[in-house]
């Protein structure tokens, strides 16, 4: 039987990383009535995998061409999800499939091709927008030869292939004038400069329709994906953001949310639970916009699938105390788009920004016991360092339980990217598009920026240091951002790269340790030490219990009944008001959760 098959290259071997675009369109391929004589199949490759890893870019290519070809031995067609972190390997992995094999039809999709068709000089037609409706049509038209109404230039302005909205031919393929070697992408300065230029001077984008959600398929459903492999799921709930955020691909999407049926969700969540998946990525940008829909779903989760963690994210603005008591009534993290906190900078790129609602609505959320994180950008036009410093302060005064910092991508097909030269930017031609260098934001400052990021990453996220942080900070007389920045300078003298080295917790809360000791002495603080290690040791271990089940044992210079108290978060009080008592602590998994109790 012949075969169409589905491809991409996942950035990571993880839940997230799951291959949910190329899985829906092979689940529309495969239900549409024209292509039933084909097998449709799926293939996600990662880079993380043990064959790819320790190979260059060109070695990755050819190796994954030998194993498509070794697998797939009567290919018709192939379809490639295209995203930032891939597109280099896929335009160079189609390349050496169609010189094997000229009559494989390659149909590239997915974000990358969406901003701008016409830079790809290695597939045979691309698709913007939405691939469900138009990618199996154009399959029909090439492969069944299914009629189809030829429209006159007038008709079809933008030269759509067969008339197919959202479709273009790549119109450097097959012309006499260009031999194999011109066809090749080659990744040199000179061309980078060509590949932008190509990319500013694209005329507007005009996406397929996007379909209506209640007429897809589900990949989950028809078994196109199989989520016990990949140890969680993307779950779809909605399309569409109406906000228009420039440095983000809706910012020139349609400004609506479409909803997928809530017969479809509830069939698909009742499937996660007979799976007994334990991890749910939530995919609807606004899931709170809509408190009545949010609602209700939460508490069909409740119910149907009580012992699944889910990711969501959601507008703070949005957030009441009861979406707070419905969210702490599920295991479930919620994350936050703060990107800055300065509202003249949020204006910049088309976001509104009402600092006293935010710590109002975050603050319902602490009081109802909801775990919860940011996220921030750095690079942003307008900003500087110490404003992102100030944004990091800011946001880790909420007690967030994670923070991540993220460098601006001037992305290709987004508003920030027409507007990125006036604003003063510049970035890399190439994936990952990151700001390099900007008016208020010079380079060397946005390497201090990122050394802050991988900072926060390992000593607060990894450290799961939320417990203790911020009390830690003020006996310190240290802002949050001066404690990253600090350790950051550390780690450097320890030769330890923040970014490469293998987090285990052992490690981390021995480089924890090790920098507070040093802290606290050049402050002259060694008594603070003392209780700042014992709230690390005695939290590390609950913690660590919470997360696996390891029971373990700690010696502390306080008693855990009262390291565990309101009091120990003010040092000063504390240490003047707390007996020392010198003591091992079992920690471990009781009946009614993670329990401590004192050895004698």
């Amino acid at each position: 039987m012949k075969e169409i098959l589905c491809l991409t290259i996942l950035v990571e071997t993880s839940p997230q990383a799951l291959p949910l675009g190329a899985a829906c369109i092979a689940s529309a391929i495969k239900n549409h009535a024209a292509l039933k004589n084909y097998k449709v199949s799926l293939e996600a490759f990662s880079v993380e995998d043990k064959e790819l890893a320790e190979k260059s870019e060109d070695e990755r290519a050819g190796l994954l061409a030998e194993k498509i070809l070794s697998l797939h031995k009567d290919l018709s067609a192939l379809l490639f999800s295209v995203y930032v972190w891939n597109r280099k390997i896929l335009e160079k992995l189609a390349l050496i499939l169609k010189e094997k094999n000229p009559s494989i039809i390659t149909i590239a999709g997915g974000p990358e091709v969406t901003a701008n068709p016409l830079s790809f000089s290695s597939f045979d037609y691309l698709s913007a927008g939405a691939g469900e409706v138009s990618s199996p049509a154009l399959l029909a038209r090439l492969l069944e030869n299914q009629e189809y109404e030829d429209k006159s230039p007038e008709e079809n302005p933008q030269g759509f292939a067969f008339g197919i909205q959202g479709i273009y031919e790549n119109p450097y393929l097959n012309k006499s004038e260009k031999n194999s070697s011109d066809l090749q992408t080659n990744f040199t300065a000179e061309s980078l400069l060509g590949y932008r230029a190509l990319s500013i001077k694209m005329p507007l984008v005009v996406r397929s329709k996007n379909p209506d959600p209640a007429e897809l398929s589900s990949p989950y459903l028809d078994a196109t994906l199989d989520p016990q492999k990949y140890g969680g799921v993307l779950w779809e709930l909605a399309r569409g953001c109406p906000f228009k955020c420039s440095y983000c691909y809706e910012s020139k999407g349609e400004k609506r949310i479409q909803h997928f049926p809530k017969e479809r969700l509830l069939k698909e969540l009742e499937y996660f639970a007979e799976k007994k998946i334990p991890q749910v990525f939530v995919l609807d940008p606004t899931y709170n916009a809509d408190k009545k829909r949010a609602l209700e779903m939460l508490k069909t989760i409740k119910k149907i699938a009580p012992d699944m963690f889910f990711y969501f994210e959601a507008r703070a603005e949005f957030i009441d105390r009861e979406l707070a008591r419905a969210f702490a009534e599920i295991n479930c993290s919620l994350q936050f788009g703060l990107q800055s906190a300065d509202v003249e900078v949020l204006k910049k790129v088309n976001r509104t920004f009402d600092k006293k609602l935010f710590v109002r609505n975050i603050g319902f959320l602490n009081q109802a016991g909801a775990v919860f994180g940011f996220d921030l950008i750095y690079g942003l036009p307008g900003d500087t360092f110490n404003g992102f410093k100030n944004s990091i302060d800011f946001a880790m005064s909420l007690y967030p339980n994670n923070l991540e910092l993220f460098c601006l991508s001037v992305l290709p097909g987004t508003q920030l990217y027409e507007e990125a030269e006036s604003l003063g930017l510049t970035w890399q031609a190439l994936p990952p598009y990151h700001v390099v260098d900007s008016v208020s934001f010079p380079g060397p400052e946005l390497k201090r920026a990122d050394s802050l990021a991988a900072a926060c990453d390992f000593f607060y996220n990894c450290g799961r240091a939320v417990p203790w942080f911020n009390s830690v900070a003020r006996s310190l007389h240290l802002k949050a951002s001066a404690i990253f920045g600090e350790f950051a300078v550390w780690a450097e003298k320890m030769k330890i790269d923040l970014k490469k080295t293998p987090a285990d917790n052992d490690f981390i809360l021995k480089c924890q340790l090790d920098f507070l000791q040093e802290a606290y002495k050049k402050r002259n603080q060694q008594k603070s030490f003392f209780l700042a290690k014992d709230l690390l040791l005695l939290n590390g271990a609950i913690s660590e219990a919470t997360a696996s089940g390891r029971e373990s044992t700690v010696k502390l210079t306080y008693h855990p009944d009262d390291l565990m108290s309101e009091y120990s978060q003010d040092f000063s009080f504390f240490l003047k008001n707390a007996r020392p008592f010198n003591c091992r602590v079992k920690v471990f998994c009781g009946k009614n959760g993670v329990d401590y109790k004192v050895l004698k």
